[in-house]
């Protein structure tokens, strides 16, 4: 299968800051890797599998993750969608700022004005109120968020990484929690039920590190220039936080071809064979 671009960001209004605010301090691999195909793991639960990058530290990857919440809940077939998140780092050199807003911080990546800043945040929080989310930025803490990558990989391992994801964007953007802080990271597994000691060590240590910088190279290779990124049916890529209706679309897309690849075709229904309930025939 090779991975194809079903929907990009339009470079206009409030989606243009998805593209400003999302993108990574030192960009990937450009559009020609999307040529090579995408390797992740098989599916083995008889489910077509969604696969999502996304970076707590991103905004858009919260309202995208609500979007294709809403999609799923229109899409006929949600039982049957198998979703699996991935690690992607905007900055993966970001240091802990105590005292620095998150106004002040994006303006100096970006090399505009406060105001300017403060502007885009309006933007993005209005995005976000409009998908049922309340987002504060004033609270906003400046963390890495490697360590909270490496939660989710935790997290994935129990069937729990979509509940980790919610943690952890709620933290962020609404709490004001710091995402790189251990001690709130093990209140967030403890949170949905992860082992607290088991916790621990895995933050005491390089525990699926390597898991993480993994995610982050399949993104760089496919071609993943910024996040929220989906795959759907390990085929069809989706960039940005897409209108619900735009996911739907896709779904529908995606499961009307993963439907008829793992149909069974019947050769001979006419020989010999017993049912379940005994009867042979």
């Amino acid at each position: 299968m090779y991975l194809h671009y079903l929907f990009n960001l339009k470079y206009t209004g409030t989606i243009l800051l998805a593209f400003i605010l999302c993108l990574p301090t030192v960009s990937v691999r450009a559009q020609k890797a999307m040529k090579k195909p995408l390797q992740t793991e098989q599916q083995t639960n008889n489910k077509m599998r969604v696969d999502i990058w996304s970076d707590v530290m991103c905004p858009f990857c919260y309202i995208g993750k609500r979007h294709f919440e809403q999609a799923l809940e229109e899409f006929e077939h949600q039982g049957k969608v198998e979703v699996v998140w991935h690690s992607f780092q905007l900055d993966p050199d970001a240091k802990p700022q105590p005292g620095k807003d998150a106004y002040t911080y994006l303006a100096e990546r970006k090399g505009q004005s406060v105001e300017w800043s403060r502007q885009a945040h309006k933007q993005v929080t209005e995005m976000a109120a409009r998908a049922g989310l309340h987002y504060d930025f004033d609270k906003v803490r400046i963390a890495n968020s490697f360590d909270a990558h490496r939660l989710v990989q935790l997290a994935r391992k129990y069937g729990k990484g979509d509940n980790m994801e919610e943690q952890l964007f709620k933290g962020h953007f609404t709490e004001g929690k710091d995402v790189g802080d251990h001690k709130v990271l093990t209140e967030m597994a403890k949170a949905i039920g992860l082992d607290e000691q088991e916790t621990k060590n895995v933050l005491n240590s390089n525990t699926y590190a390597a898991e993480v910088q993994a995610d982050i190279e399949t993104a760089e290779r496919i071609g993943v220039r910024g996040v929220p990124f989906f795959v759907i049916n390990n085929k069809y890529g989706i960039s940005g936080a897409q209108p619900p209706a735009t996911f739907v679309q896709a779904l529908n897309k995606a499961w009307e071809e993963y439907s008829k690849e793992n149909k069974l075709t019947m050769m001979d229904s006419d020989a010999p064979a017993c049912e379940p309930d005994g009867t042979c025939k």
